[in-house]
């Protein structure tokens, strides 16, 4: 069976060792290498071409998220996975964006990290779980006040209007549900055009519908 290949990079002697001690005892990994700064890490990679890369974030130089973003790009058979101290919501999202595959805290238990590892080697995405759990509420929050914003500056009446265009209804038919003349039925619409900077009847559906306005408004 071959054997997961293991690169360690973290600035404490120590850390590594506790690393390198777990991870050789694995019947399925092995340390192949151990760096102490980001560009040593980079270099590793190059030589060692190792599985997974155990990526310390804080790191002397520049730093453990400028370092994945390089191996990654390099080299995107390398896997990283983040393992640091912080539970930094936005390093987090940094270092996803720079190509790690998993953010585990050096503080959970033994089987959590040995799994954040096997899981990158299959190339699935792990994540601590309490760091899912906010993660998850801040993108929920996000697309809140996204679908808020949306309409923010659409009138009630220019709501009424929009609901029953996506609707598939025509002017005249929006004028006599809503007890309005087809011209200002046509204004409303005008005004929504340039609000949303948006071009003919069709875009202003697809937009109330990707932007959930059914829900808001019930689907009647």
């Amino acid at each position: 069976m071959n054997k997961i290949r293991i690169l360690l990079v973290d600035d404490h002697d120590i850390v590594r060792l506790g690393l390198m001690t777990l991870l050789n005892d694995q019947s399925d990994m092995k340390v192949v290498g151990e760096a102490s700064t980001a560009a040593e890490s980079i270099r590793l990679a190059e030589k060692l071409s190792p599985d997974v890369i155990l990526m310390d974030i804080r790191l002397p130089g520049e730093g453990g998220i400028d370092a994945t973003h390089q191996i990654t790009t390099r080299y995107p058979k390398c896997r990283v996975v983040m393992l640091t101290s912080f539970a930094d919501d936005e390093l987090v999202v940094r270092a996803i964006r720079a190509g790690a595959v998993g953010y585990v805290l050096k503080q959970v238990g033994n089987e959590e990290l040995l799994r954040a590892i096997r899981a990158a080697v299959r190339g699935e995405a792990l994540l601590d779980p309490s760091t899912t759990a906010r993660l998850l509420s801040r993108v929920r929050e996000a697309e809140r006040k996204a679908e808020k914003d949306a309409f923010r500056d659409i009138s009630d009446r220019e709501m009424d209007v929009l609901f029953h265009l996506a609707k598939g209804r025509t002017n005249a038919e929006i004028g006599r549900l809503l007890n309005l003349s087809e011209k200002t039925v046509g204004n409303y619409i005008g005004t929504m055009f340039d609000k949303l900077h948006l071009n003919n009847r069709i875009e202003l559906a697809a937009y109330a519908i990707e932007h959930h306005l059914f829900d808001r408004m019930g689907n009647e």
